[in-house]
């Protein structure tokens, strides 16, 4: 995959949908929306007297529903909980295309999960390697540090992180300054987990935004991120996804003029030329290879649509 993951390893991932576990009203809108992966969730909507039944029967869904081409992820509970363990070990029998790992800190957290994996998959003569694992690596403070490290593990090819549970963490009066914007100390996270994921080779997904109501706030924040260079969003209600995926889609306009950028470097490479002047701004090799990223990224949304 090289140095610029894209979205992504089984499919797109521009937004990825929580689905209640156990709710099916829910999973069947779930099904009918554009969310590229859907989060089959085990831990924080589900309230801890269901959560035996929840996970029965979300093993049931991954057995019985046509998923089609969306991404079938769960969330399973922490493995320091009465839950995680059995989820874990459950789920696996069943074989989802990945698990979301929350309140996830070490590196040593991420092996012993890993290697459960592994032993089933043996066991179930599924291929190797087949269930991938996407962090949500910054809800407890210590995972922040040891976040680089988590997302180069062979088995995560995705990184998100938290702010709502960090903020508890933290012990944070809010999270937001009065313009809407990210304090400082998740402005930093936000940063950081971007940054440890592209160094990871993982996608960057960013986190979600709880202010349902507001679109015009959810769709500036989007862009903010696609700026960044994030791939991806998760969502927590179906009105979010369509913003999602337009955020994370390359308009017409970025398709064509990675398009010519990229005549113009064939062009100048022709007379030895890797740095000339386009559009009036100086281009080289890096911009090159962003070109190139968003017509992979482009290919892959329209092979996976159509």
């Amino acid at each position: 995959m090289g140095n610029t993951p894209v979205p992504g390893a089984k499919g797109l991932r521009r937004s990825l949908h929580f689905v209640p576990g156990g709710n099916d009203r829910m999973l069947e809108k779930a099904l009918a929306t554009n969310a590229d992966s859907l989060i089959l969730d085990l831990e924080d909507s589900v309230t801890p007297e269901n959560k035996e039944a929840a996970r029965d029967h979300v093993c049931n869904w991954i057995t019985e529903t046509d998923f089609g081409i969306q991404e079938c992820l769960v969330r399973i509970n922490p493995q320091d909980t009465p839950w995680g363990e059995d989820d874990l070990r459950a789920i696996m029998e069943v074989l989802p295309d990945g698990l979301v790992l929350p309140k996830i800190a070490t590196l040593q957290d991420v092996d012993a999960i890993a290697s459960v994996i592994t032993e089933i998959e043996k066991n179930q003569e599924a291929v190797p390697g087949a269930v991938s694992l996407l962090l949500i690596g910054t809800e407890v403070a210590e995972a922040v540090f040891n976040l680089p490290a988590m997302a180069k593990h062979d088995r995560v090819d995705a990184v998100t992180w938290g702010a709502e549970d960090l903020s508890g963490a933290l012990g944070a009066k809010a999270k937001r300054d009065a313009q809407g914007n990210y304090l400082e100390v998740f402005s930093f996270v936000r940063s950081t987990c971007l940054l440890a994921a592209i160094a990871g080779n993982a996608q960057p997904i960013d986190a979600v935004y709880v202010d349902i109501k507001n679109q015009e706030g959810l769709a500036q924040e989007c862009k903010a991120a696609a700026d960044m260079g994030y791939t991806g969003k998760v969502t927590i209600h179906p009105s979010q996804i369509e913003i999602v995926n337009a955020a994370f889609t390359p308009s017409s306009a970025e398709i064509e003029e990675a398009s010519e950028l990229i005549a113009a470097f064939e062009e100048n490479q022709k007379h030895g030329k890797m740095a000339f002047t386009f559009k009036g701004q100086m281009v080289d090799v890096p911009h090159l290879r962003h070109a190139k990223k968003v017509l992979l990224i482009a290919a892959r949304i329209a092979k996976e649509i159509n």
